[in-house]
């Protein structure tokens, strides 16, 4: 296992089905403040719940797909990021977010998909890095703004939530341009 050191007293490492207990009690914590900006099978209500969304991503993992990593502060889980999707044949990727109230305006999140970045495009060799966020969702805009990425796009209406459709924004990073970032 390993755990990297960010800012704060918070380090980043693996979330994995052993986590299931620990991971449905941070969902208790965080659940109605992340349900309105994360996909829907995510936000789960229980252990067993908790544990099917870890499984699902150890078995992304083992085929080299999806991963999914834990933010602890001060021991506590507060939050995580994730490649939703990873595909070394296509060169391409798309990293995700989430994280407790308590735990917001740190830069913690910046700071750990910054890591993740950097393994998918440089370590990995990734050719592309994805970001997709609902567009009323300034936080995790100004994320992607600060990795670097470039807006590519809206797509309209596309995610429901609660009987409405909103708008999803699409940013992107090149590995040309993650390495002229310095980065």
């Amino acid at each position: 296992m390993f755990s990297l050191p960010l800012r704060d007293g918070t380090h980043l490492g693996p979330l994995e089905v052993w986590h299931a207990e620990e991971f449905a009690h941070h969902l208790d914590r965080a659940r109605e403040h992340i349900r309105p900006w994360v996909g829907s099978a995510f936000v789960t209500d229980d252990v067993d719940g908790a544990r099917a969304t870890l499984q699902r991503y150890a078995e992304r993992q083992a085929g080299d797909g999806a991963r999914l990593y834990g933010l602890w502060r001060d021991g506590v889980l507060v939050g995580g990021v994730m490649f939703t999707a990873f595909d070394v044949a296509a060169g391409s990727c798309e990293i995700g977010c989430w994280l407790e109230p308590s735990s917001e305006g740190r830069g913690l999140v910046t700071q750990a998909c910054g890591a993740l970045l950097d393994w998918a495009l440089t370590s990995r060799g990734l050719h592309r890095a994805e970001w997709h966020c609902r567009a009323d969702n300034d936080r995790s805009s100004a994320v992607a703004k600060r990795l670097g990425m470039t807006l590519e796009g809206v797509r309209r209406e596309v995610w429901p939530y609660q009987g409405v459709r909103y708008d999803k924004q699409l940013w992107a990073v090149l590995a040309p341009d993650w390495r002229a970032l310095g980065r």
